[in-house]
């Protein structure tokens, strides 16, 4: 077992373009948390899209010099499957030199058989809940609405994804979950508790800070939804709660993120009210998180959606779901409501709307505990997973049960 002096030597697989957009923004973070936490690092990527700290250690598995395997000519899974098998191939010349793999979901099979091999502690990121509940839920969502999820989406309908992933999660030494949302997936499913790491993730708190202004009181409530608008964010009940209360005659809802095919159709005449703006995708998320009094999120299934501990960092105050994966405590810092729940959702829009102390008391307590939620912190929260794996793997822990049907 490594003591504290002994900085942990972390080999980090990610199959994708480490610094592209949402989890290989998600990752790229993390690698720069665990440096700034003291790990050691060294990155096996795809491809590299922003620079890492000098003292991390990158390989390429994608592209070689100028030369670059563009995944869609290969197809996504078999850029994947590549980029595992080279570090499954690689993994023996860094016995000694590695105290831990992690790896991330879809690429990792053969990287995670090949450390089990060489008896090398590992872990996998779980950035959703489990692949099986998730594409269910969503679904289940989307047959109630009445569309489809288009072909290739992450939570379209995929057994082979399903397969490649249950796999993944038998032979991993332990599964990083984000959020007790995750967690909770995952123990419904007959995974055992100490093959379970809570971590969690961060934002940069250089774009993302609070208006420096006072807000004005007598203005009306400004409510902001950000992220992917699909069902699985649930943005269909935020519509439903906000269209129902109050606030919608002197405030404003505004939607940024973009529609998947068919989904805008189906909520049309909501959409159209003239206190909803469509605002689409947009660049200045920050700035309008900073201009809004509340980030709305009800999602049905998450991971822990970056977006809260943004929002949290630009002064909104949270109103999600227990399935958001948020880093907040309701009627402390936030307020949160089970599922689907509108009645309750349209009670909490209403409450915020009429009772600007209780807005300003959850704004404050929010604002004043930031510090836990910044990328720095992530990266020495996920080192203390790292250690406790490390220490089960040193205690020889048989290999953990985990469901049959999984």
């Amino acid at each position: 077992m490594l003591g504290r002096e002994h900085p942990i030597r972390v080999l980090y697989s990610f199959p994708n373009k480490l610094g592209g957009p949402r989890i290989c923004y998600t990752a790229w973070q993390q690698v720069n948390g665990l440096a700034a936490a003291g790990a050691e690092v060294t990155v096996f990527t795809g491809d590299l899209l922003r620079p890492l700290p000098r003292d991390v250690e990158v390989h390429t598995t994608l592209r070689h010099g100028k030369v670059r395997i563009p995944y869609k000519l290969i197809g996504n899974a078999r850029a994947l499957a590549l980029h595992d098998y080279l570090v499954a191939r690689r993994l023996p010349d860094f016995l000694g030199n590695v105290d831990l793999v992690h790896a991330w979901p879809s690429g990792a099979l053969r990287t995670l058989r090949a450390a089990a091999a060489l008896q090398i502690p590992t872990v996998l990121e779980r950035p959703n809940a489990h692949t099986r509940f998730a594409i269910e839920v969503v679904k289940k969502e989307c047959e109630r609405l009445g569309i489809t999820m288009p072909a290739g989406h992450e939570h379209a309908e995929n057994p082979e994804k399903v397969r490649i992933e249950e796999a993944e999660f038998r032979i991993a030494d332990r599964l990083l979950c984000p959020s007790d949302f995750v967690a909770r997936t995952f123990r419904d499913e007959g995974y055992p508790e100490e093959k379970l790491a809570r971590h969690q993730y961060g934002y940069d708190q250089k774009a993302y800070f609070p208006n420096p202004e006072p807000r004005d009181p007598a203005r009306g409530l400004t409510m902001l939804f950000v992220g992917g608008c699909a069902p699985r964010k649930g943005l269909h009940y935020a519509l439903e709660a906000w269209l129902k209360s109050p606030a919608r005659s002197r405030g404003k809802f505004m939607i940024a993120g973009a529609f998947i095919p068919g989904y805008a159709e189906k909520l049309a005449a909501m959409l159209s009210d003239p206190s909803v703006e469509v605002l689409g995708h947009r660049n200045d998320v920050p700035a309008l998180m900073r201009e809004s009094d509340i980030l709305i999120l009800p999602s049905i299934e998450e991971g822990s959606a970056l977006v809260t501990s943004e929002a949290r960092g630009s002064g909104c105050v949270l109103l999600v779901s227990e399935a958001a994966g948020a880093i907040c405590t309701h009627m402390v810092n936030a307020l949160v409501h089970r599922v689907g729940d509108v009645d309750t959702l349209t009670r909490q829009i209403a409450q915020l709307a009429s009772d600007r102390s209780l807005l300003e008391r959850l704004r404050s307590a929010s604002l004043s505990s930031l510090i836990q939620l910044t990328w720095a912190a992530a990266g020495a929260k996920l080192l203390e997973a790292y250690r406790e794996t490390i220490a089960m793997h040193g205690r020889n822990t048989p290999h953990f049960a985990v469901p049959t049907t999984a």
